[in-house]
């Protein structure tokens, strides 16, 4: 199957961080203080900070320079798990985070400090990491994020086998709830991933001073015991054989681990596919080490705004050695990426997603629609806005792309196979109903299933999910995407605070979820909570501006168009995003106002 690199903007997987031991001593933390003295103190769990290894030894490529600073430290929680509530009424309010403390059957929220949190990838500034040389001279001083959602892993044997929590903190710009925890017994990696930029440290010896930031330690009582960790930067080269320092058994090569859905285009899109790259091509990433430990770290996030960051991306360690030359040509974005693309058993790079599986016959008796809880599918706001031309494919030709997401608000999961008749081009497609245990009541006929043989797509299309349509400033239809056709995964979490929210959902595995040429049935899923983001670098993902005029315009993503799925409300799945086109031909422009608080182009 192609990568996604071929399909346009790429942004850095992050590198493997060193895995909690398998048990941890856990040192003293002291009970939740209240961020106010006038307000009642809250016990909450005993957070402690730990160093999973005293040293660890650090790349630095010779074709990439920059360290990433991932120390191997560990927020742990004991004597509960450290949970968190983060939401938004609309995109006209701020995010509010609130601290969810459960003592028994007694649960307890406390707000944190207003402003303090601003959007939904983390607690701010809650790491502070100084780094001084062999002579002890300072040489690096920052703060990074923390993302209570990150690669974790048990600290006793004892805890909890799984954790109850998300595997990301979610970074589209249009989330309206997320939930965030590092589980009782568990401790989840203070590596900021994707959103800690590489360091510039030449090959030597350090060693690192990390702590959590006051605030923080006055805001959840987490004891002043800085870790110390002793770094050695070795420089190394792709240009190294194999089984040297460096070398193939160590590479991967670039492409983006959540470019999503490339080349998921209805057959019969219009749009043609030389212009697939809408935005900055791929560079080289530098090599990836093996890696070991918690396994999953992050749900897939097909945007061109990356998911939560990942520490401990599984689906690197058998990852095959691959170099592409000539490529070293930076994203938009100053990142770069690891290959992963869709494969069996593997969603983004970060873990192991099977697909559902479909019933095993076509349904029998009369269809019918019962009296049970649907989903409810809604559209955010087109956003990775950006132009282009056709460049050499299509010359003459200008295009405005965009990334959309659909997702289901619930309280019941869209649930849709397809059904192959000997001999046919098409599969019949059909809804299906459950009651509140889960089992099936009912079903209805929802239009059809495609198959895309093209390389880089090769999987069934479910018909008449989305559709794009640009609106003049009254609103009303200028131009329709030709984009009808979807292979529906679980790509976001866009709110994991509405009722019956999947915190652990399958079908995220693109190859898995969507079939394979020969399949005589298919099951696709978008479960509650979830959505399912296309983003603004792939065919289809466009409009054909070439002969509009310069002026205002709005991006319309509207939701099961024909009304053909059945849901719990039609009346909100239309989402508009305002636009400004501007420039002249083969040189057009567009600026993109902020969607209320939300100022994500």
């Amino acid at each position: 199957m192609m990568t996604r690199s071929q399909q346009g903007r790429t942004n850095r997987l992050a590198r493997p961080s060193i895995a909690v031991a398998a048990a941890v001593a856990v040192t003293a933390g002291v009970v939740a203080a209240a961020p106010d003295a006038k307000t009642a103190v809250v016990a909450g769990p005993k957070l402690s900070l730990i160093a999973a290894s005293k040293s660890v030894t650090l790349d630095s490529w010779k074709e990439e320079p920059g360290v990433y600073l991932d120390l191997g430290t560990y927020l742990t929680s004991e004597k509960g798990a450290f949970e968190f509530k983060v939401t938004r009424k609309s995109y006209k309010d701020p995010v509010v985070a609130s601290q969810i403390i459960r003592n028994g059957k007694k649960t307890t929220t406390k707000v944190l400090p207003a402003g303090l949190v601003k959007d939904f990838s983390g607690l701010p500034d809650f790491m502070e990491v100084s780094v001084v040389d062999a002579a002890g001279k300072s040489v690096l001083k920052k703060t990074e994020s923390f993302c209570p959602n990150n690669a974790s892993g048990r600290v006793r044997p004892d805890a909890p086998a799984n954790s109850k929590f998300p595997q990301s903190c979610p970074a589209n710009p249009f989330t309206l709830g997320s939930v965030w925890g590092v589980e009782n017994g568990w401790a989840a990696n203070t590596y900021a991933g994707y959103y800690s930029a590489p360091v510039q440290l030449a090959a030597g010896t350090y060693t690192a001073k990390i702590s959590v930031t006051k605030k923080y330690r006055d805001l959840f009582g987490i004891a002043n015991k800085p870790q110390s960790v002793k770094i050695t930067v070795r420089e190394r080269s792709w240009e190294q054989p194999e089984g040297g320092s460096g070398g193939a058994a160590a590479k991967v090569a670039s492409s983006s681990p959540h470019a999503g859905h490339a080349g998921h285009q209805a057959a019969a899109d219009p749009a043609p596919s030389g212009h697939a790259g809408h935005g900055a091509p791929a560079r080289t990433d530098a090599p990836a080490a093996a890696t070991t430990g918690a396994g999953a770290t992050f749900n897939v996030g097909h945007g061109p705004y990356p998911p939560a960051p990942p520490a401990l991306p599984w689906a690197l360690k058998k990852q095959a050695a691959e170099k592409q030359a000539g490529k070293d040509a930076f994203g938009a974005q100053g990142f770069s990426a690891a290959r992963v693309g869709d494969r069996a058993g593997q969603t983004d790079g970060s873990r192991q997603a099977p697909g559902a599986q479909p019933n095993a016959k076509r349904p029998t008796g009369k269809a019918a629609v019962p009296n049970v809880p649907k989903p409810d599918l809604r559209s955010l706001p087109a956003y990775g806005i950006t132009v282009s031309d056709g460049y050499e494919d299509v010359p003459g030709k200008d295009y405005l792309a965009f990334s959309a997401n659909v997702w289901n608000a619930g309280p019941a999961k869209l649930v849709v196979d397809g059904f192959r008749s000997p001999g046919k081009e098409l599969m019949d497609a059909y809804q299906y109903f459950y009651d509140a245990k889960g089992k099936q009541v009912g079903y209805t006929p929802t239009g059809t299933m495609e198959w895309d043989p093209r390389p880089g797509h090769e999987h069934w299309h479910f018909t008449d999910f989305a559709s794009y349509r640009l609106l003049k400033a009254d609103k009303k239809e200028t131009v329709r995407s030709g984009k009808e056709a979807f292979c529906l995964a679980n790509t976001d979490a866009v709110d994991y605070t509405v009722k019956n929210a999947n915190w652990h959902p399958s079908n995220t595995d693109l190859s898995t979820a969507c079939g394979q040429e020969n399949s005589i049935s298919v099951r696709e899923v978008l479960d509650v909570g979830s959505g399912d983001t296309y983003t603004q670098d792939l065919p289809g993902q466009s409009f054909d501006i070439t002969n509009l005029p310069n002026g205002t315009y709005y991006i319309q993503v509207l939701a099961n168009p024909e009304n053909r799925l059945k849901e719990t409300n039609h009346k909100n799945n239309s989402a508009l995003r305002k636009v400004v086109l501007g420039g002249k031909k083969g040189a057009r422009t567009v600026k993109v106002p902020a969607h209320h608080l939300v100022n994500a182009n």
